[in-house]
């Protein structure tokens, strides 16, 4: 018999870290969601994923680095990003005074073939 959950249960309104709490897992993919209170990623670091990942901020705000860019993209409530695998990024910024909550899907790269046609650069879809 299905379950359902409630996604925005137990939010914390300030923690010192960001929560990563996995909701579904298959052989291909991986959905969680994150919770940020104000984090970012750490200076002069970027993730480099093995995984391809489409992410959505689903409240708050926050700002999105790719390393091939000048500039960071804001990112508002309902705004989503396909981020390929390797496509170097980094999290410059979430809202202190709101909780950021983020849904992630991690999809497995296949290597030599593309699931998506989109871009690194022309990733963030504002």
């Amino acid at each position: 018999m299905p379950h359902i959950y409630q996604l925005f249960k137990g939010l914390e309104a300030k923690a010192s870290a960001e929560i990563f709490t996995e909701l579904l897992q298959g052989q291909q993919f991986r959905l969680e969601r994150i919770v940020s209170t104000g984090q970012a990623t750490a200076a002069d670091t970027w993730y480099d994923q093995d995984e391809d990942e489409w992410v959505i901020l689903l409240s708050g705000k926050a700002c999105l680095h790719f390393a091939d860019e000048a500039q960071a993209h804001e990112l508002l409530p309902g705004d989503y990003v396909f981020i390929p695998a390797h496509c170097r990024h980094r999290v410059t910024w979430t809202d202190p005074e709101q909780i950021s909550v983020w849904l992630a899907l991690h999809i497995k790269a296949e290597p030599g073939k593309q699931h998506f046609t989109a871009p690194c650069k022309d990733a963030v879809n504002s």
